[in-house]
């Protein structure tokens, strides 16, 4: 929808440097942007990448405002666009009602909801003002999906799941599976049934083909504000605290507690029955085995302080280098030897 430069800044609270009325018809990359479109420059470090775009205006912050262009400057482009990209796409709209194909079994659906093409929705089961359940959505029995919340095709809610307001959750995730819990002293491994639940609280987001088990006999629980990635894995009993943040391909095993603002960087892991600190950060392919107290950024297999992983491997890339000085040493030294008793 084109809008002008004066617009997007009265609505993001921004400044106009150059033409306010500048027409803006999309938002793209420095590289792809032409003379109708804005373009964002987040630091100095892209400077001449925004010189040589041709992007007709640029979202920029205090430090890059000296750059010739139209400019709309914000403290924090990256803030500004969470309100200017839904502009330029707005989400599809979605009228409300069931879908002829659609199951409903006893379940109470707000009118103003929506219950797309073959989903199902279960006994005792509650879908809240505005919520939208794509085609092949399976909502269990006796679970709550509150208001404005979003299932993409192909959700499924295992019973008694409660999903808070505003959540979405995308293509392919399971939420309330079963744990991955046996009794092995028998000689055989055998299924220990889980009689617990998943709930997500207010606007937690879950990306696609993700995975939350529910517990054994309490709730597996993600915090309001938390934001998993895609192929996430939570295991059974894990709790979350606010705005938590799991990056792709990570995993938390069963029963850990994880502190408030907590962040999983890609592929790492957290070892089960442990207490995470509220602010950790687990860095991308490290497996943390143990508690972590409050603020603590961890690296590395096993995990440990960050600042030291960092110099470990900067001495391991060394190594080859150190390996030929110490031979070096050593011939030297054996060559001695043989002078001394010749």
């Amino acid at each position: 929808m084109p809008t002008t430069l004066g617009a997007l800044a009265r609505r993001v609270g921004g400044e106009v440097r150059g033409n306010a009325e500048r027409v803006v018809r999309g938002i793209r990359s420095l590289e792809r942007a032409g003379s109708d479109d804005l373009a964002f420059v987040s630091s100095r470090r892209h400077l001449d990448r925004a010189r040589a775009s041709g992007a007709g205006a640029l979202l920029v912050p205090p430090s890059v405002a000296a750059i010739e262009r139209d400019l709309l400057v914000v403290p924090d482009p990256h803030e500004a666009l969470v309100e200017i990209l839904p502009i330029f796409a707005p989400p599809s709209a979605v009228g409300p009602g069931i879908h002829p194909t659609a199951v409903v079994d006893g379940a109470r659906i707000d009118p103003s909801a929506t219950v797309g093409p073959y989903a199902v929705v279960g006994a005792g089961s509650e879908v809240g003002a505005r919520a939208v359940l794509h085609a092949h959505v399976v909502v269990g029995a006796k679970c709550i999906v509150s208001a404005d919340c979003l299932l993409h095709p192909g959700v499924v809610l295992y019973d008694r799941t409660e999903l808070g307001e505003r959540c979405v959750v995308h293509a392919g995730v399971v939420l309330g599976g079963d744990g991955y819990g046996y009794a092995s002293g028998s000689g055989e491994h055998r299924k220990l049934a889980h009689l617990g639940r998943v709930v997500l609280e207010d606007d937690v987001e879950v990306g696609a083909n993700s995975t939350v088990d529910r517990g054994m006999l309490e709730e597996t629980r993600l915090g309001a504000g938390t934001k998993v990635d895609n192929l996430v894995m939570v295991a059974h009993n894990v709790v979350t605290g606010r705005r938590c943040l799991l990056v792709a391909q990570s995993g938390v095993a069963g029963s850990a507690r994880l502190g408030d603002g907590v962040v999983l960087a890609a592929q790492s892991g957290i070892i089960g029955h442990v207490e995470i600190g509220a602010g950790t950060t687990v860095g991308t392919k490290s497996a943390l085995l143990r508690s972590s107290e409050t603020g603590e950024k961890v690296a590395g297999i096993p995990a440990g302080e960050m600042g030291a992983w960092k110099r470990q491997q900067a001495l391991l890339r060394r190594l080859p280098e150190l390996f030929r000085r110490l031979r070096a040493l050593e011939s030297g030294k054996a060559k001695r030897e043989d002078e001394e008793t010749s």
